[in-house]
């Protein structure tokens, strides 16, 4: 499966990928996002349908997570950290990348494309190939490929995409 709408086709990221971590806490290292990208990204993802803003129920305090409101939390479990309605974080801006669940087939499209990688807990196999660290964006481009990725995160996690 493709990550395609009707405006939207997911292409290759340019470049290597960042250095992340090979552990918890999971974090990119470099190529870091700047922080005005961050901040507008936090600012539509906050502004989803049906979604709640607080902390994480499994990053570090500076992480700005997304929860579900449960009457709208229809995805699979598979879509959520553990037993929560949160299904993407951002974490703090000396990292600027971020958490999110994707469906298996849209998660593996992003790891193959450079922008994502799975979680080291999925390589652990404590989780489903769903969980990907996505790369933050480097510029107004690639925040619009981030953008969407989180609403096919936010789209999972409602039940609209299985």
């Amino acid at each position: 499966m493709t990550i395609t709408s009707a405006l939207f086709v997911l292409g290759e990221r340019l470049g290597e990928r960042p250095t992340t971590t090979p552990e918890i806490p999971h974090q990119q290292l470099d190529q870091i996002a700047p922080v005005e990208l961050q901040e507008e990204l936090w600012r539509r993802m906050s502004g989803l349908d049906h979604v709640r803003t607080g902390p994480s129920v499994v990053s570090l305090p500076e992480t700005r997570a997304l929860h579900m409101e449960p009457a709208y939390a229809y995805g699979p479990a598979s879509a959520f950290v553990r037993d929560s309605t949160e299904f993407a974080h951002l974490h703090g801006v000396f990292d600027g990348s971020l958490h999110a669940l994707l469906p298996e087939a849209d998660a593996a499209e992003a790891v193959e494309k450079g922008w994502a990688e799975l979680h080291p807990i999925v390589h652990e196999g404590r989780c489903p190939p769903t969980l990907v660290l996505l790369y933050g964006p480097r510029d107004e481009d690639e925040l619009e490929t981030v953008w969407e990725l989180v609403r096919r995160s936010h789209a999972f996690a409602s039940g609209q995409i299985l």
